[in-house]
């Protein structure tokens, strides 16, 4: 196990090394001249030329790119053009709003799709399958402004029972907290669901007529018994790597959510950063997601690896 782990270590590094080098080049040849954007469009030329050397805007993309990475090694992430502040803090303070509301819904989204996902498997073709089917492929077919508008005119506006936006005041209480992010965690569910129900509901199917699950319902083992040892784990392997792969989407894909919500996460600030061509804010923020991602893919690797010995022995490694 630490073999399979120091190999996934090592292939984590290398991939936030790849990122960082294509994170870097990418918003550097964006459209647009840095002073000029910071300065306005009827500044003198001169001074424009002055702020961008000042800002090392025309020196060679390598040299940038080298000064950026040894700055990233000492906790030096750049200041932000826009909020004349230090990157890191900023991205921090941010990035950690963004966790707490993507982990609120995937904290809501796993157990209920997974059980739902597991209880329709084992009523394949029933009432119960068709309806949970197709109620999850409607509501997931929805955009996340479709049903985060819906959420808010009717439990937020409508009934008054919910906030409607996600951030809440100043040394708020525990619940108090929860009861901002009901509405916008509530749209992560619906927005997710249907995904990662038809995945555990189609793994379970398979894993139910397989030969081991035969040959342990034929040893005479309870049912119970018989799902939660040999059908269910199985089951899982796939739904774990979807989970994993969704943690980074749902850290830095939540603009619209956030926007919506008026909460001030990375996705939110990504947006601004790009839309206002604030380089070093941009590259730390794409860098932070990336490294969330290739956090949450290690963390599913390693949760595959123990429920399935062949990964950990190198016999069936992906």
């Amino acid at each position: 196990m630490l073999r399979f782990l120091g190999r996934r270590v090592l292939l984590v590094l290398v991939t936030l090394a790849v990122a960082s080098i294509l994170i870097f080049a990418i918003t550097n040849v964006l459209p647009g001249d840095v002073g000029r954007i910071i300065l306005g469009p009827f500044a003198p030329q001169d001074a424009v030329e002055r702020l961008n050397a000042e800002l090392g805007a025309d020196r060679p993309l390598a040299v940038r790119y080298a000064e950026w990475l040894a700055g990233v090694v000492r906790g030096d992430w750049g200041r932000s053009y826009a909020f004349d502040t230090a990157v890191l803090p900023l991205v921090a303070e941010r990035l950690g709003r963004s966790l707490l509301l993507a982990g609120s819904g995937l904290a809501v989204l796993v157990p209920l799709a997974v059980a739902a996902g597991v209880a329709a498997a084992r009523r394949e073709g029933g009432l119960f399958d068709r309806v949970l089917s197709i109620v999850g492929l409607a509501v997931g077919a929805l955009p996340e402004f479709v049903t985060g508008v819906f959420l808010i005119l009717v439990f937020g506006i409508w009934l008054g029972w919910l906030p409607i936006q996600a951030l809440p005041p100043e040394g708020a209480g525990p619940l108090t907290v929860a009861a901002h992010l009901v509405l916008p965690v509530g749209c992560l569910v619906l927005l997710l669901f249907a995904y990662l129900f038809r995945m555990t509901r189609a793994s379970m199917i398979e894993a139910l007529a397989s030969d081991y699950t035969r040959t342990a319902v034929l040893k005479g083992l309870p049912q119970r018994t018989v799902i939660r040892r040999h059908v269910l784990r199985n089951a899982l392997l796939p739904t774990i790597t979807v989970i994993g792969a969704q943690i980074g989407w749902l850290v830095g894909g939540l603009v619209v959510v956030e926007t919506l919500f008026k909460y001030p996460g990375i996705g939110s600030l990504i947006h601004f950063a790009a839309t206002n061509k604030d380089i070093p804010l941009l590259v730390g923020c794409s860098l932070a997601i990336t490294f969330v991602f290739a956090l949450g893919n290690l963390a599913a690797d390693l949760l595959y690896a123990a429920l399935n010995p062949r990964v950990r022995h190198g016999r069936n490694a992906h």
